[in-house]
């Protein structure tokens, strides 16, 4: 499937290693200026190369692709966004927003709203998109810090 807006185009995603590199690059280079070392850690844990071929199974991933280099990932889980990452070199150019703008008219087509789970980097979008913070979620990683952030909905009539 492939679809094209502007200058980018999305694609399903067939490499866990492509998207797992996407993923590794932005929050080495994004991460560290909102979180403490122990959930930027955990974070990569959580979006490895293992866990992403894992995901595959149960999600629907995409990249988007602007000029045949990719640029950025999103997945979708049931209702909710899973996964949202532009490489820090294309951010700020409206890719997310398009990639959002796709992924959200997935998900509408058989929800009546979207979640996502928002990290700090992102939250601000999300709320520029309409979306409103449902519950403030709080968990322990390793090396006793804290991973806080707020689970978020956009509801479609």
């Amino acid at each position: 499937m492939r679809t094209t807006d502007f200058d980018m185009q999305l694609e399903k995603a067939t490499s866990p290693a492509k998207a797992a590199k996407i993923v590794e690059e932005t929050i080495h280079t994004i991460y560290p200026h909102y979180y403490p070392y122990g959930v930027v850690q955990f974070f990569l844990d959580l979006h490895n190369k293992q866990r992403l071929r894992e995901a595959m199974e149960r999600e629907d991933i995409y990249f988007a692709l602007v000029q045949g280099e990719i640029v950025g990932t999103g997945s979708i889980r049931e209702n909710e966004i899973c996964r949202l990452f532009i490489l820090p070199k294309y951010q700020a150019k409206g890719y997310g927003s398009r990639l959002m703008d796709f992924l959200e008219g997935r998900i509408i087509q058989r929800y009546p709203a979207v979640r996502v789970a928002a990290s700090f980097p992102a939250e601000s979008m999300y709320l520029k998109r309409g979306y409103s913070i449902v519950s403030y979620e709080k968990c322990k990683v390793e090396g006793g810090d804290f991973l806080c952030y707020h689970v978020m909905e956009k509801k479609f009539s």
